[in-house]
């Protein structure tokens, strides 16, 4: 999220603004750059409770190596690059609250409704959700459980020092948690439901070589703690076995459930889970646009450095649907007096 010392209150229930950025993943925020250096008033929507979309709910210390500038970047540093940077529009941010309804109130703008009930009134919207809503499969033994130190959103591997940490799972998102976490917690424990894991053979490999206990065919079968967890009890899925494992901090990484949810409803034209635009990344929808993994067109290739590009082509046909006297093409950057950072 944007630090403490910038981080803005976000708009009233109800209110206004040029730009409306439904999406806080790399894609939205490199939008919301692009908006202020275009010299728009923008606001930022999600539906998760932080900035980052999933490369900081999934992958926040993996390496990734195809950003340009970047030999190699992790996705938490990543999103705090791309967050300072959009910090310089100044806009709006509002977190938790998805975009529900889409209407047309007349021919200047859309109002878009979150879940939340607040109300937002734009100039254009500009989806940029990346593979949609997601939300973390539920794991049942939590179902009742309301006390700290379950984390779907991983801190830091340091954070972890001298805690005991159970994570669940067999996909790659578990077992690089294991691997990671493994030489800063206390103990570490790995609980999955079968013998083989999906993970990758060589993370694999590494997980049985450290001193992560791993537990396979086996599930949790509750939680115990009040405030807070105090330990998880684990079922062998063959002798029906239980055993009470010490724990401080559970992390279910049993991956996400992706869906476009209400999107569906907003008469966009989509091929499957994605979103159909045209070369400005215009929708069917007028005065709505879309960029990054959540679109689709004749040779479209998902990556990053895409949604980068596809976001400042938005950004700036939006520019100039909402001001028609301003020209299309911005002028470089290096040549624009630099933006304050707040």
């Amino acid at each position: 999220m944007m630090s403490d010392s910038v981080q803005r209150p976000g708009p009233p229930a109800s209110c206004e603004t040029e730009l409306l950025v439904v999406g806080a993943g790399p894609a939205g925020l490199f939008a919301c750059y692009y908006a202020g250096m275009r010299g728009l008033e923008v606001t930022l929507l999600d539906s998760l409770p932080h900035l980052g979309g999933q490369v900081a709910a999934l992958y926040p210390d993996k390496e990734i190596f195809d950003v340009a500038g970047f030999p190699a970047v992790t996705g938490r540093e990543l999103v705090d690059r791309l967050t300072r940077q959009a910090e310089s529009a100044a806009p709006s941010v509002v977190l938790g609250e998805g975009a529900v309804d889409l209407r047309r109130d007349d021919a200047d703008a859309v109002t878009v409704t979150t879940d939340a009930g607040r109300v937002i009134r734009a100039g254009a919207v500009l989806i940029t959700a990346g593979i949609g809503r997601f939300t973390p499969r539920p794991l049942p033994a939590l179902d009742g459980f309301t006390g700290d130190g379950v984390h779907h959103l991983v801190a830091p591997p340091h954070e972890y020092a001298e805690r005991q940490v159970v994570i669940v799972g067999g996909g790659d998102s578990a077992v690089d948690w294991a691997n990671a976490l493994a030489p800063h917690a206390r103990q570490v424990t790995l609980v999955h439901r079968r013998v083989r894991f999906r993970a990758h053979e060589h993370s694999v490999s590494r997980l049985m070589d450290s001193p992560v206990r791993v537990l396979t065919n086996s599930e949790i079968a509750d939680v115990h703690g009040a405030e807070s967890l105090k330990a998880v009890t684990v079922r062998d899925c063959g002798t029906q076995g239980l055993e009470t494992v010490e724990a401080d901090v559970l992390i279910p990484a049993l991956g996400h459930i992706a869906s476009l949810g209400p999107l569906t409803t907003w008469g966009l034209t989509l091929d499957k889970q994605q979103i159909q635009v045209d070369t400005d990344m215009r929708t069917g929808v007028d005065r709505v646009y879309a960029a990054g993994d959540i679109t689709t067109y004749p040779g479209k290739v998902r990556l990053m450095v895409v949604g980068f590009g596809e976001a400042a082509t938005a950004v700036n046909n939006i520019a100039v649907r909402l001001r028609p006297d301003e020209d299309l093409f911005p002028g470089h950057s290096s040549e624009r007096p630099p933006i304050p950072t707040p």
